[in-house]
């Protein structure tokens, strides 16, 4: 292994005011609104759906298996060269690569939400199952043309203000979808009838899917970013290798065996976050809290923590480089799962409820602003959508399958064993960052290719 530090670009030296400028340019407030888009899809298939669920009586160990839906991102490197390459009939044409297949998933989301909303999963779970299933194909596919419309829009040196941008809209969009459901879902309630009522549920997942017209207005105003020009393909053979082998290749063939340590850093980067995730909502409905407690605290405040921290996370990563920031949100995060395994000893204790998630949260924005930022310089402009579909893939594989088995976990050993398990897991993340910190990133960003995205 080498034991040359970790090449990234310098820690800025501008001046804090021009630093904080980054946030105003055009392509970081675009990312601002995708964001949103992006991040609303997320907890109505995750979070939300299994507060829902386990209202209308679903048990812990299905929707523990029913998070598995989830594993459509783990899975999305397999479509992800189509994405980056093949255009959409009429769409493309008038539209751009990146834009048409945004517009075709946010469209896709859209549908796949108003069919899970006529549903009642306390009389038929199934269509549930496969609109959820639905709605993270979708929103996978918009990943893919996301994350590529985004590292195609700035330069290396923006890449951290635009994932802290993204993660912004992301965020809001899970106060939306998380806070903003349950409001929506409480208030739609029939007074005097006690217990669950699909109409209510019903209600908020159709204003959910109408959300999803902030980013199909943001994609149809938004310039087409600048890409390198693909040349003509004279065979099929010659484009399943540009579409398939080559972006893989590219990555193996800078980074040899140390591509390896790499994509394990990747792979369990979040780990103990998104084998946690599943069962927090759960644990709201047992632990006796109520929808707008639930709404207000984890899902507005919490939110809110998670923006500064995204925020913090991005600013730090210009100032200090991305390694150190990425190193500081795994140790933050995976400590503050134990947090959790408290406050399953506090009863209903709302404010400590507070206390843990703005922890948990602030710490979650810091690494997931950082980690973006790294993910980002891992690329190849040539094959951005392919390779950062692979990285994103990666990072949800292993956490998503274990996931799965959170229901199983909390009914066989409680709440406090699991979390306190699920914070052990990110231990070995701190080793392979270190790791990780004394390799040679080699990105390969043509010279052409650099000033085109620089003036996008």
């Amino acid at each position: 292994m080498s034991a040359k530090p970790l090449t990234e670009p310098s820690p800025s030296k501008l001046p804090w005011r021009a630093t904080l400028k980054v946030y105003l340019e055009p392509a970081t407030l675009r990312m601002l609104s995708l964001g949103f888009s992006a991040g609303l899809p997320l907890l109505l298939v995750f979070g939300s759906l299994s507060f829902w669920l386990r209202e209308a009586g679903i048990d812990r160990t299905t929707i523990g298996y029913l998070s598995w839906v989830g594993l459509a991102y783990a899975f999305k490197w397999v479509w992800s060269p189509l994405v980056d390459r093949m255009p959409i009939p009429l769409l493309t044409r008038f539209m751009g690569r990146r834009r048409s297949w945004l517009l075709l998933s946010q469209l896709g989301i859209m549908a796949a939400l108003v069919g899970m909303a006529v549903t009642d999963p306390k009389v038929l779970l199934e269509p549930i199952v496969w609109g959820a299933l639905a709605v993270a194909f979708c929103s996978a596919t918009q990943d893919i043309a996301l994350d590529a419309f985004r590292i195609e829009s700035a330069a290396t040196d923006r890449q951290a203000a635009l994932a802290a941008a993204y993660q912004t809209g992301y965020r809001l969009a899970m106060i939306w979808a998380g806070a903003g459901v349950l409001w929506i879902a409480a208030r739609s309630e029939v007074a005097g009838v006690a217990g669950y009522q699909h109409g209510a549920w019903q209600t908020a997942y159709l204003v959910m899917a109408a959300s999803m017209l902030v980013g199909v207005v943001t994609v149809l105003f938004s310039p087409e970013p600048a890409q390198q020009a693909i040349p003509p393909s004279r065979n099929a053979a010659e484009w399943l290798r540009g579409a398939l082998v080559d972006p893989f290749a590219d990555f193996i063939r800078r980074y040899r065996w140390q591509a390896a340590l790499i994509l394990a850093l990747i792979a369990t980067y979040r780990i103990s976050d998104v084998v946690m995730g599943i069962m927090a909502n759960p644990f709201y409905v047992d632990m006796g809290y109520t929808k707008d407690e639930v709404a207000s605290v984890t899902k507005v405040f919490g939110v809110v923590m998670t923006l500064v921290g995204a925020f913090i996370g991005g600013v730090l990563s210009m100032r200090l480089g991305t390694m150190r920031v990425l190193m500081l949100g795994a140790l933050l995060s995976a400590a503050s799962n134990l947090l959790f395994a408290w406050l399953g000893t506090r009863g209903h204790d709302v404010t400590a409820l507070v206390a843990v998630v703005s922890a948990d949260n602030l710490a979650g924005g810091i690494a997931s602003a950082a980690f973006i930022a790294y993910l980002s310089s891992l690329t190849n402009v040539s094959y951005s959508a392919t390779q950062y579909a692979l990285f994103s893939s990666m990072m949800l594989l292993l956490p998503k399958w274990l996931a799965g088995f959170s229901g199983k976990a909390v009914d066989l050993y409680g709440y406090a064993n699991f979390f306190t398990a699920t914070a052990l897991l990110g231990v070995p993340v701190l080793l392979l960052v270190w790791l990780a910190s004394r390799l040679e990133v080699r990105p390969h960003v043509p010279a052409v290719a650099a000033a085109k995205i620089v003036n996008s």
